[in-house]
């Protein structure tokens, strides 16, 4: 029996439905796995490089921390021990400090004063040990001029910085450091004349900055971080990290062939790959993001590799519900197809035209991704809201991307704690105001607040009694200031506070007084009223400093003064750079 034109029409219409369908689901389906991929490579190397600007931010907070001692007046003179009668308090004031920086910083664990006299014999030194901050004693102490950290930092012209290897740490006397990864961060330190009396370093253990680093990333991702010939330093499998201290080989290049690139190119130029055919730790096909960068500013023995990758799997594991709706698709307009095509060959013809339209469109990547007929009442209309709802799912998954991305954003430039600008930002917006008070005539003044009695509160409550004064001073001090003033926390239970356009001291004044007021005011925690207080050093531009250092250093030895003359009160800094 032959079938008529009808039929032939009919069932050739279906069958060109049905494939229609079947290519439209393939289509959207790879094109979303596509677009998976893509959004994923690019998560990935914009996570990398957050990271990356962390780990420099870490770094260039340390050399900001060891040039401030470095340039300090009394590190001279415990070097030069010139003067008998001020040597000792110098070095008890000395001591002082450093064990605060450590207790502030839980990432250094030894802090010393090298002179360059006495084959680089130690002057000062605390360190942290199981029981927590300690001064070595004098007989303890020990000749330090063969390492490099020494030698090569006591080459340095003024202002520069040394950065050593990423190690594990095998010299005697380190306490808590000993057999652990660590960085040595140096400066010289000179007399007034010029010349070169020691150094000041601090030894970083790169377990909690590494530790930092990792700490806030997504359940799925892995770190990986490498020196610039590729040697692992952070590996997901830790009998790889550090492998060339025990005179094993672990090399990036080894498990990512693509990253030889960044490993051979010319030391000092960023760079950055991006790849999704790697094997993981366990073998497994992976999105990986790495970028290499170099240590802008200061003088570095190595660069790093940073890394993150996500295995493909976990990547795509949106598209399994997409090829779900796929399927179905495929499955009803195909049903549709072969029941009606008889009669609706001419009907079906523009709108089928419409989708693949449509989903061509939007598996391009345009804006526009072209009209689909939701309005139809038919199965036709069920295919184009179901393809427009698969639309607004991928919509959604790049919408979800882009606020990760946003928050990663926040967390580079806010301190997770208090929600206030950290000391990164705070530098961007001090350089910022200084240009523009040097191009306009106008002042500024900055308010370095320490709070007097946080420390009793850690100690004695704990800290997430000290977090929840630190959130509700941090409010308190936000509400204080005008909204072109930046208050930010410089890290423990140190803030600042940029007053713009501040030329009236009085003014000034009437402002360190209300802060003064408003953190000696009770904090309701528990049940009990903690009481912090604060010290208050102001620094102005420009009787006080030209610059960002020259500013924070007036505003915090002033801040010391305050604290010094008996808590809870605002000095003034003394210093003139005119």
């Amino acid at each position: 029996m032959k079938l008529g034109i009808a039929w032939r029409l009919g069932l050739a219409l279906a069958a060109v439905g049905v494939l229609a369908a079947g290519l439209t689901g393939y289509y959207g389906y790879s094109a979303s796995r596509q677009l998976l991929v893509a959004a994923a490579e690019e998560r990935l190397l914009t996570a990398t490089r957050v990271l990356v600007r962390q780990l420099a931010v870490g770094l260039d907070n340390t050399a900001r921390d060891v040039l401030l001692f470095a340039e300090h007046p009394m590190a001279a003179r415990l070097l030069a021990r010139s003067d008998p009668a001020l040597l000792a308090r110098s070095e008890v004031n000395s001591a002082l400090l450093f064990q605060r920086m450590l207790a502030t910083h839980p990432e250094y664990y030894q802090m010393r004063l090298i002179a360059a006299a006495d084959h680089g014999l130690e002057r000062l030194r605390v360190d942290r040990d199981n029981a927590g901050v300690l001064r070595v004693a004098e007989d303890d102490l020990q000749e330090k001029g063969h390492y490099p950290y020494v030698f090569e930092t006591l080459a340095l012209p003024p202002g520069a910085v040394y950065v050593s290897r990423a190690v594990i740490n095998h010299e005697v006397g380190a306490h808590a450091g000993l057999e652990k990864p660590s960085l040595q961060v140096a400066a010289p330190v000179r007399s007034a004349d010029g010349q070169v009396l020691g150094v000041m370093v601090i030894n970083v253990d790169l377990d909690r900055l590494f530790d930092q680093l990792a700490a806030d990333l997504p359940p799925g991702l892995q770190l990986y971080l490498s020196n610039g010939a590729g040697e692992f330093l952070i590996h997901p499998d830790r009998s790889k990290a550090f492998a060339f201290d025990r005179g094993q080989s672990a090399l990036l290049q080894d498990s990512f062939p693509a990253a030889e690139a960044l490993v051979k190119q010319q030391p000092g130029l960023p760079g950055q790959l991006v790849t999704s055919v790697e094997a993981g730790v366990d073998g497994a096909a992976q999105v990986a993001a790495f970028v290499r960068q170099p240590i802008a500013g200061l003088r570095s023995e190595e660069e790093f590799i940073l890394g993150l990758s996500e295995p493909l799997e976990l990547v795509l594991k949106e598209s399994e519900h997409l090829g779900a709706v796929s399927l179905r698709i495929v499955l009803a307009f195909s049903a549709l197809a072969l029941l009606l095509a008889a009669l609706l060959a001419r009907a079906l013809s523009r709108p089928i035209a419409q989708i693949v339209l449509a989903v061509q469109r939007f598996a391009s990547g345009r804006q526009e991704p072209g009209v689909l007929p939701l309005e139809r009442d038919d199965e036709i209309g069920v295919l184009a809201r179901s393809i427009d709802h698969m639309q607004q799912q991928i919509g959604a998954q790049f919408d979800s991307l882009e606020l990760k991305q946003r928050e990663l954003d926040h967390l580079a430039s806010h301190d997770s704690l208090t929600g206030l600008a950290n000391r990164r930002v705070l530098l961007e917006r001090l350089d910022h105001a200084l240009a523009h008070a040097k191009r306009n005539g106008s002042r500024l003044a900055m308010l370095f607040i320490d709070l007097d009695n946080f420390k009793e509160i850690n100690d004695t409550l704990g800290h997430a009694a000290g977090d929840a004064v630190l959130r509700t001073l941090s409010q308190r001090l936000r509400l204080l200031v005008r909204e072109v003033d930046t208050v930010a926390r410089m890290g423990g239970d140190e803030f600042v506070i940029l007053l713009d356009h501040a030329d009236d001291p009085e003014a000034i004044t009437a402002v360190a007084e209300k802060v003064l007021e408003s953190l000696v005011q009770p904090v309701l925690y528990g049940g009990a009223e903690l009481v912090a207080g604060a010290s208050i050093g102001v620094s102005r531009y420009p009787e006080n400093g030209s610059n960002a250092t020259e500013l924070i250093a007036a505003a915090d030895h002033a801040m010391y003064r305050a604290k010094s003359s008996g808590r809870q009160r605002a000095m003034f800094s003394e210093s003139d750079v005119g």
